[in-house]
């Protein structure tokens, strides 16, 4: 059975960092492209990163680019999202979640997730 466990949230104040994590097993991780999504509270899914199966390309949305950086090593078989200059608007849960990039996985695909607050 296919699972995402994600780890590293918390609170910081603005303009902190945070390093998530997601620990992968039950399937072949090297063969799928992984996203990181998040829900703030009260409000829909949003599509934040993705990276290629090969590691080699790194999708971002326009909210987060220069600011988050995505990587992934397919011997470990883990996912991390470092996460710079925090902003307020960046408060929400951050779930790992197999699926094709620059989209919203269908939910059965994501991880527990894992709670970033950021606030002064």
């Amino acid at each position: 059975e296919a699972n995402l466990v994600e780890s590293g949230g918390g609170m910081v104040q603005p303009g902190g960092s945070l390093t998530l994590s997601c620990a992968a097993s039950g399937f072949t991780f090297s063969e799928y492209a992984l996203q990181w999504v998040r829900q703030a509270p009260g409000k829909g899914p949003e599509w934040v990163s993705g990276i290629a199966a090969s590691g080699n390309t790194p999708y971002y949305a326009d909210s987060v680019r220069g600011r988050f950086t995505i990587s992934r090593d397919n011997v470990k078989n883990t996912m991390t999202l470092e996460m710079n200059n925090l902003k307020l608007e960046d408060t929400a849960t951050y779930y790992c979640a197999r699926g094709a990039p620059l989209a919203v996985p269908p939910r059965k695909y994501w991880g527990q997730g894992t709670q970033v607050t950021v606030s002064s």
